[in-house]
Parts: structure tokens; sequence; C-alpha cells
């Protein structure tokens, strides 16, 4: 018998498979995908969160940045690319197998190298319209810089926000200049309120760096409009430009202006007023021409406009006392006043105008006096004659009347008609004459009738004469005709 050992059955074999290879990255191709900003190196690593995540990052900064133009938010962009760059490098080194993927680098780089040269190229095309733009500013117009940031479009504002907002601030100090430009439009119409607010934005402007050449444009541009077309709002315009304090910067050329508009301004504008009958107001803006600018062109037209305007002052103030009408005196006769413009009294007849109360019988005698003798406007009179109330003057006769119904007689004293007159010179306004002139005429008529009152039925014993038209003319005579 021999010894065996039971057979054991084969148990077939497991298959082995090799582990699973660590998925190959490419540091550079991650970094330079980042580089983008567009998250492309994070969808190398399939990380497609932090891919979202980074693009949304980069949207909120870009729209931070072109909304407030601030480079602390262009600093931020830069720290945030550097930051993905660095992350997406570090990622594709950590725990995987690091190989070189020419594929991925070119992707990688040609998408970022495409941002960047747009970036690149952006920013580029933004700073030339900024130079045109300041350019533009330099020279003064503003047309042309609100024309070359139009140019401007929302591609520089992504690339460039700090430099295209320059130009944007640019344009806004030149629309505020328009809004200038309007104020001191409406101000040659005489509107200081306008004036002032004009000056006030052009000040304003002006303190800002970069922009003296568009306020000085804009400020030429309305003393280039002066004097305006009414002589008197020239003069209200230069006027407040002399009384504005001094600024001592090119808002201060105004007073050239002053100089340049002025004086003819004040001649126009008295012209004006004489034409309007403000007598005074005009004399004031000749004398305020010859003043300011004696030895000037217009001096000689001034002094003759401040000479006529005074004779019509006084030939006014002449009408006013004398006003009230012929049968009572007026203010005139005891206020007298001179009108340089009237004639000087001289040999011959010198015309008058006659004032004072009505005879007894309401008759007024001058007007049985020549009409060659009576003026019928200050302006064209010597005299002035002043009459006071008649009385009676020196006795001519004394006849006896008997009454027909009762037999008395009474005795009727005739007199002259006396009446004090004053005669001034209109030229001087001097009182020349100073008496009392008697009327005389016929006497002791016939029959003369009265009417009684009460219980009296006798004539009144004191008469005038009855004067004729060639009576009252010798009595007046000498006071007219030297």
């Amino acid at each position: 018998m021999s010894d065996s050992t039971p057979a054991v059955p084969a148990v077939p074999a497991m298959p082995e498979f090799p582990p699973p290879q660590a998925r190959a990255h490419d540091p550079l191709a991650v970094a330079l995908g980042n580089a983008s900003l567009l998250g492309v190196g994070y969808l190398m690593l399939r990380r497609r969160r932090l891919a979202v995540a980074a693009v949304a990052v980069t949207v909120v900064l870009v729209s931070r940045l072109v909304s407030t133009a601030s480079s602390s938010y262009e600093v931020a962009v830069l720290v945030w690319w550097a930051a993905v760059v660095a992350h997406g490098w570090f990622l594709a080194r950590r725990g995987a197998v690091r190989v070189a993927v020419r594929s991925q680098r070119l992707v990688a780089l040609g998408i970022t190298l495409v941002v960047l040269l747009t970036v690149g190229l952006l920013r580029f095309d933004a700073s030339r319209i900024q130079r045109s733009v300041t350019e533009a500013r330099e020279s003064g117009d503003c047309a042309q810089v609100v024309s070359a940031q139009d140019r401007v479009w929302f591609g520089h504002r992504i690339a460039d926000a700090p430099l295209t907002a320059r130009g944007d601030e640019t344009v806004q100090a030149c629309d505020r200049l328009q809004t200038a430009r309007i104020e001191l439009a409406t101000a040659l119409s005489g509107d200081t309120d306008a004036l002032e607010a004009g000056f006030g934005t052009l000040a304003s402007v002006l303190a800002e760096p970069g922009n003296e050449k568009t306020v000085q444009a804009t400020l030429n541009g309305f003393l280039g409009t002066l004097p305006a077309e009414d002589p008197c709002d020239t003069v209200t315009v230069t006027d407040w430009l002399r009384d504005r304090k001094r600024s001592h910067d090119v808002l201060d050329r105004s007073a050239d202006t002053i100089r340049r508009t002025e004086p003819a301004a004040l001649v126009g504008c008295g012209d004006d007023l004489m034409a309007d009958s403000s007598w005074q107001e005009a004399r004031t803006h000749y004398e305020r021409l010859l003043d300011q600018y004696p030895g000037g062109d217009l001096a000689d037209q001034a002094r003759k406009g401040a000479r006529k305007a005074a004779l019509n002052i006084e030939l006014a103030n002449v009408r006013h006392l004398l006003a009230g009408g012929t049968d009572t005196q007026p203010e005139y006769c005891s206020k007298p006043a001179k009108y340089s413009g009237a004639k000087p009294m001289g040999k011959g007849t010198n015309r008058a105008l006659f004032y004072g109360d009505n005879d007894t019988y309401g008759d007024d005698y001058t007007g049985k006096l020549p009409g060659s003798w009576k003026a019928n406007d200050p302006a064209n009179a010597v005299l002035v004659v002043c009459m006071g109330e008649e009385d009676f003057g020196t006795s001519v006769e004394t006849c006896p009347y008997r009454d027909r119904d009762s037999g008395a007689l009474t005795y009727v004293s005739f007199h002259k008609i006396a009446i004090p007159v004053k005669v001034y010179e209109l030229r001087t306004g001097k009182l020349v004459t100073n008496r009392k002139i008697q009327i005389s005429g016929s006497s002791c008529p016939a029959v003369i009738s009265y009417f009684s009152y009460g219980d009296s039925d006798t004539p009144p014993s004191n008469r005038y004469v009855t004067e004729s038209k060639s009576n009252v003319r010798d009595a007046f005579r000498s006071l007219v005709v030297r």
C-alpha cells in the first residue's frame, strides 16, 4: 500500500488591473488659460464651478471699474489676474502628473493672447482719443472735444476706464461752458442775474485744471458779441463788468472790452433816452462819459448831448411851474426858474407868456393884445408876465348921475384899471419888472347900469373906465416892447 495525497482542485487566477493613472495637467497651460480672466485654466482642470466663479468675479470687478473709473479697481483687476494665474498654476501642480501638453498650451496661449491684444489695442486707441481730446481742449475748441470723445465706446471703457473718464470730465466741462454761453447770451438783454450766473459758471470750470483755454474761448465769444443791439443794455453789462471783483485770471480780460465798448454805448444810450424824453437819465449818461473818458473821441458829442439834455430839463421844469391854466397865477410867478435855451431880452418885441386873474367882467385883457406879443410855449418865449388882481387906479373923472326913479343925485368917480405885474426874463429866471400898469379908457358915459343889493338903491361911487383894445395895448406895451 502506498501513501497518496488527495488532489486539491485548481482555483482560476483573478485578472489584475493596472492602478488608475492620474490625469495629466500642464501647469503652464492652466496658468496661461486663467490669464485670460475667462476661467479657461479652470476648465482645463475640469473645475467648472471655479471657472464660473472666476468669470463672475471678473465681471463684477470690470463693471465696478467701468462705473467708477477708479484706479483702485484697476489695481484690483490686476491683483485678481495675478491671483487666478497663480491659483491655476498651483492646482495643476498639486496631486497630479505634471506633463507638458503642447495642445493645451497652444489653446490657452491663443485665447489669452486674443484677450490681451484686444485690451492692449483698445488701451492704445483710448490713449489716442484722449490725446485728441487734450489737444482740442488746449486749443479751446469744445466742439472738437465732444467730437473726439464721441469715438469712445464700451470696449475703451473696459480697457482703460480712468483714461476715458478724464475725457468724459472734459466733455462735462464743455457742457457747462455751453450753459455759460446761453446765460451770457441772455445777459446781452441787460439781465444782470444771467450775467452773474454765466461768470459764476465760467469761474467754476476754470477752477478745474486744464480748462483755461476753453473758458477763455467761451469768454472771448461773449465779449465779441458786445456791444449789444441796445446801447442801454450794453451800458448795463459794462457797469456790471466794472463792478465785478477782480479774480486775477483770464476772466479779468473783460476790462479791455469795457474800454472798447462803453464810450459809444454811453452816448448811444443817452441819445435813446433823449428820444424818449428821459432828459435826466440821458444827461447822466453823457456826464459819465465826460467823467470817465474826458479826452475820448466822443467827448464833444457827449458835451453837446449833456447841454441839450440840461436845456430840456430846464424847459420841462418851467413847463411844470407854468402849468395850471392862464386865468390864475401859476407856481412860476412865486418860484421862477430859468430856461437857458430862451432868447435873451432885447430891442423890439419880446414875446411873452401872460398869466393872471380875469378882470371884473370875466374878460382876459391879454385877449386884446397883438398875437405877435404872445408866445404859445416856453420854448419860444422871452418873458413871463404874471398879472395880479385888478384894482382901482388913478381917478380920471367924477360925474353926477340922477336915478331915474327916485331922482336922487350920486357922484361917481371913474378910475384907470390898475394891475400889478411881475415880468421875468425866461432865459435867466430873473425879475425884470415889478410894478403896476394902468389901463386908460373912456369915462362918464351918459347912462350907467348897476345892480342894487338890499335896501341900497344907489350906484357904486367908484367905477372902472371903459377900456378899448388900444388902451390895453398901450398899458402892456412897455412890458414887452423895448
